[in-house]
């Protein structure tokens, strides 16, 4: 299933940082993101399961970063503004803490000016597979490090490197990476239902 249903709006003049944070604190019972051309676009809810499986993910990385001590880990409505001035709002993402640190604490209450250095994308019942990849090859245009869209249809999870690869895995083997993550691996499997 690949379903197009996105909303995107476009906008006569795209709107400043400023307006864009407002527009959305308004509108606070929708989530939107931002693209690099300046379209708004509406992202839809999660559903029950999605929302449980998403749950379990961020928690299995908190645990894990709670040990290690090496960063910050976001939910799904967090929203970075990225080097191309898209703004945009991972299921799932961490970033180093010393990056995380760097920022004013102006910066970290809008839409923090930065590009999580690990993210998680969720392929659920709304989602268009095609608009997901893009999606992480921009993130990792930007400067993410790795990144991990998870496919629950098809059961396989598209990790995403900073050197441009893509390696396919099944949803079933335990996913991990030594160098941006030491210490956390994880089995979703344990989480499907």
């Amino acid at each position: 299933m690949d379903t197009e249903m996105l909303v995107t709006f476009r906008t006569v003049r795209p709107m400043s940082d400023d307006e864009f944070f407002e527009f959305c604190q308004i509108n606070d019972t929708l989530e939107f993101e931002r693209d690099s051309h300046g379209n708004i676009i509406v992202v839809s809810p999660t559903g029950s399961i999605g929302g449980g499986f998403n749950a379990d993910v961020i928690t299995a990385l908190n645990v894990w970063n709670k040990q290690a001590g090496l960063g910050k880990v976001f939910e799904s409505s967090s929203g970075f503004k990225l080097p191309d001035g898209s703004v945009r709002s991972p299921d799932v993402s961490w970033i180093r803490r010393e990056r995380w640190n760097a920022l004013s604490k102006e910066e970290k209450q809008k839409f923090a000016p930065i590009c999580p250095d690990f993210v998680i994308e969720i392929r659920f019942v709304s989602d268009s597979l095609q608009y997901l990849v893009e999606k992480m090859k921009e993130y990792i245009a930007n400067g993410a490090q790795l990144g991990w869209l998870i496919d629950s249809f098809d059961e396989k999870v598209h990790v995403f490197r900073i050197d441009g690869t893509v390696e396919v895995k099944q949803i079933n083997e335990i996913l991990s990476d030594k160098e941006i993550l030491p210490g956390f691996s994880i089995d979703l499997t344990e989480f499907l239902e």
